[in-house]
Formats: C-alpha cells, sequence, structure tokens
C-alpha cells in the first residue's frame, strides 16, 4: 500500500532526525555522556531505520544524499 503525500512528508522528516543524530553521536555531540554499547546501538538502529525506508519504492523527488552519507558514516562507526 502507497503511503500517503503526508505520510512521506512524515517519514522523510524523521530519516532527517535518524542522519542528525547519527551525525551528532559520531562528532561527540550527542550521548558523550552514554557508554560506548549505548552510543553504538543508537548509531546502529537508526542506520537500519534509514536502510529500511531508503529501500521503499515509492519515494518521489526526495534528496538521499545525506541518508545515504549518515548510512555510509554510521556503518564505519566503533564507539
Amino acid at each position: 500500500m502507497a503511503r500517503t503525500t503526508e505520510e512521506l512528508a512524515q517519514d522523510y522528516t524523521a530519516m532527517g532526525h535518524s542522519v542528525d543524530l547519527i551525525n551528532a553521536v559520531i562528532a561527540g555531540e550527542q550521548m558523550a555522556d552514554e557508554d560506548a554499547s549505548e552510543r553504538q546501538g543508537c548509531v546502529d538502529r537508526n542506520v537500519e531505520h534509514l536502510e529500511l525506508m531508503v529501500a521503499k519504492d515509492d519515494w518521489g523527488s526526495e534528496d538521499m544524499t545525506a541518508v545515504n552519507a549518515a548510512v555510509t558514516a554510521g556503518k564505519g562507526y566503533t564507539a
């Protein structure tokens, strides 16, 4: 079942939040007071979310450059 325009917009916004969180954790700007396994788990969960979402086939002209970069960065991250 195809998502509505509103659902697409909400999902794309949520993906942006995951991108921001991955980048912030990697940069040490978020979760710095958490242990390494917590930081790693956060990054891994958000990478998985992005991979699932970007694989959906009903996207329109949304730019996935930042999403793909965050997935790559997240996969290379070791807390």
